[in-house]
């Protein structure tokens, strides 16, 4: 896979060691079923000298098995979102929050946590730089679902549009950047063989 300048490669983690639970905030390692997975796209993505991380264990792992030589950069405002008093949860234990409009599911907070607005407002200005030092080279980001969901509503102007979007497990979302501040969205959601 070949990247262009002028792009924003948004890389979800691979699967995590925390399968069925909510883990946002909770630091959790990779899965050792997400090494084969890893192998592959490692091929295709030859040449990488600089990643922008989350401080997450399961960003910084898989993007040192992506790209052992290359330089990680941590960004704090790259962490998932704070699922406050829900984070670590099992799926099944979560309280049913009704039948929310996107809109409104972008407004709600579980308690103590910041909902996908709050996530937004975090992670947009971030983004925003990140996409101004593309002029030359790409940047590739290794974060997680919602990080992505972030950039993809940013992309399309909509703050609850990202949350219509499935984001796999080592799935990479690319991101156009053009001059002031406009994006176009190339993929979403794109793995090999799939």
């Amino acid at each position: 896979m070949e990247f262009r300048p002028s792009e924003l490669i948004l890389i979800r983690h691979g699967a995590s060691a925390s399968e069925g639970l909510l883990c946002g905030r909770t630091d959790v390692d990779l899965a050792d079923a997400a090494m084969p997975a890893l192998a592959n796209l490692a091929g295709l993505l030859p040449g990488v000298e600089r990643v922008v991380v989350s401080p997450a264990k399961r960003c910084k792992q898989t993007a040192e098995r992506l790209w052992p030589k290359a330089a990680l950069v941590e960004d704090p405002l790259l962490w998932e979102q704070d699922f406050g008093a829900w984070d670590g949860l099992p799926y099944n234990d979560l309280p049913d929050v009704g039948d929310l409009t996107r809109a409104e599911l972008a407004r709600f907070a579980a308690p103590e946590g910041e909902s996908f607005a709050d996530l937004c407002a975090r992670v947009h200005p971030a983004l925003m730089k990140l996409a101004a030092e593309t002029v030359d080279e790409p940047v590739i980001v290794v974060a997680h679902a919602g990080i992505v969901r972030a950039g993809i509503s940013l992309a399309l102007g909509d703050l609850s549009a990202g949350l219509g979007f499935v984001v796999e497990p080592l799935s990479l979302t690319r991101l156009t950047c053009h001059p002031k501040g406009t994006f176009a969205v190339s993929c979403v959601n794109w793995r090999p063989g799939g």
